[in-house]
């Protein structure tokens, strides 16, 4: 496999902005602060938890099903992009759902056909990579994805937050300017991204075998994978959780004048530092393999998590925000690199999109903690022990996560 320029790295990685910018615009920024026009104070988490957490579920089963198809499609243009094309198209369809809903209903349809339409772009979106990089790369692809992933979350934390207002009046607006990211980083991917015609020896490949081949996984061509996927999820639970209940955080505990800038800035400190520790962490994994990285990752987001419990005001929050950032960063980083060393690379699409097991599956895990923080802090109003106990088990599952990885083999595959 031949090596790759940097501009190659950008159009196979830059869909992962849009996709970034979208999510986290909408996660962090747009739905806590709309949900408060029609939800109680006291069940804001709840009604945000479980929403979002139902959508992760979703993204969950139809990533790793569309990375599957994606492996044996056949046509002129590739087998990723026929599918990213047409789960973009769909994307503007249930964007423009809720920008006009008036209502939670209005916007759980849009949102849950969001999920659908996305994740059928996202699971062939992430065979790209192991499709066009050679090993030697590898890290460096990773890093950049992961950079392109943390730019999405910065850009949108430091704009979405500027730009949305308090009471959510210019609400369309906001949804209007995700949508117009999506399309400029999607064009750019599939007109960038060199695909072969996947028409040419597919009789060579079982293209006609049935559903239950297609979609079965052969975990012992993959060994260790199984326990990475386990490890991945447990870190990213309690990382989830931190981020998608601090706009939440901020207004009940710090008093700030405007949350919602304050939240942006705060999602943007962690992700400046999550870029900048991911893209460094490329090069030091390919160096010094993949393990030694994650016990670095751990300790940081333990630290930082822990920290929070005493962050009083705006400086202090975004300092330890920064702190778990950084964990964030490498971990994000090392950990996609030793997925991609373990995967197949005859079907990178399906065992790749199977790490949205985990990466869903903590973000839905999270979520569905809200009801639980609303019990909480109405246990005792004004202690807030629900937040509290958030961040306690971010520590504990950063650490956890080591525990398992224990069971995954450190090692580069060589093409």
């Amino acid at each position: 496999m031949r090596k790759i320029a940097a501009w190659e790295f950008f159009t196979v990685n830059v869909y992962f902005f849009g996709l970034s910018f979208m999510w986290n615009s909408l996660h962090l920024i747009l739905l806590p602060t709309i949900l408060l026009l029609y939800v109680a104070n006291d069940q804001k988490n709840t009604v945000l938890g479980l929403l979002t957490g139902i959508g992760l579920i979703i993204a969950m089963v139809i990533q790793p099903i569309a990375g599957a198809v994606s492996d044996r499609w056949a046509s002129r243009f590739g087998r990723r992009r026929p599918l990213i094309a047409l789960g973009t198209l769909g994307d503007f369809l249930f964007l423009g759902v809720m920008a006009i809903a008036a209502g939670v209903p209005g916007l759980a349809i849009g949102y849950i056909g969001l999920q659908f339409t996305s994740n059928t772009a996202h699971g062939p979106v992430q065979g790209l990579l192991p499709d066009l990089v050679p090993t030697e790369q590898m890290g460096r692809g990773s890093a950049i994805k992961s950079a392109l992933d943390m730019l999405g979350l910065i850009v949108a934390s430091l704009f979405m937050g500027r730009f949305l207002a308090e009471n959510g009046s210019n609400w369309l607006s906001a949804v209007a300017i995700v949508a117009a990211v999506l399309a400029l980083t999607g064009i750019l991917t599939l007109a960038g991204s060199r695909e072969k015609d996947s028409r040419i020896g597919s009789s060579d490949a079982p293209r006609r075998e049935g559903l239950r081949e297609m979609f079965q996984v052969h975990w012992n061509t993959a060994p260790g994978f199984a326990w990475l996927i386990v490890s991945r999820f447990v870190f990213l639970a309690g990382v989830y959780g931190v981020q998608a209940f601090a706009q939440y955080f901020i207004r009940d505990t710090l008093g700030v004048a405007d949350p919602v800038k304050l939240t942006g800035d705060l999602m943007a400190a962690i992700a400046v530092s999550l870029t900048a520790f991911a893209f460094g962490s490329g090069w030091l994994c390919d160096r010094f393999g993949r393990k030694p990285l994650h016990v670095a990752a751990a300790v940081l987001v333990a630290g930082g998590s822990l920290l929070m419990i005493l962050a009083h005001s705006s400086t202090a929050v975004l300092l330890c925000g920064s702190v778990i950032g950084a964990g964030a960063g490498i971990f994000i980083t090392s950990n996609w690199a030793l997925a991609t060393d373990l995967a197949p690379q005859a079907e990178a699409g399906k065992f790749l999109g199977l790490t949205n097991l985990a990466t869903a599956g903590a973000g839905a895990l999270s979520r569905f903690t809200g009801p639980l923080l609303d019990w909480l802090n109405n246990l005792q109003p004004g202690r807030f022990m629900g937040y509290t106990a958030l961040f306690i088990s971010s520590a504990f599952f950063a650490l956890l996560a080591l525990v398992v990885l224990l069971r995954v083999p450190e090692g580069l595959k060589k093409r």
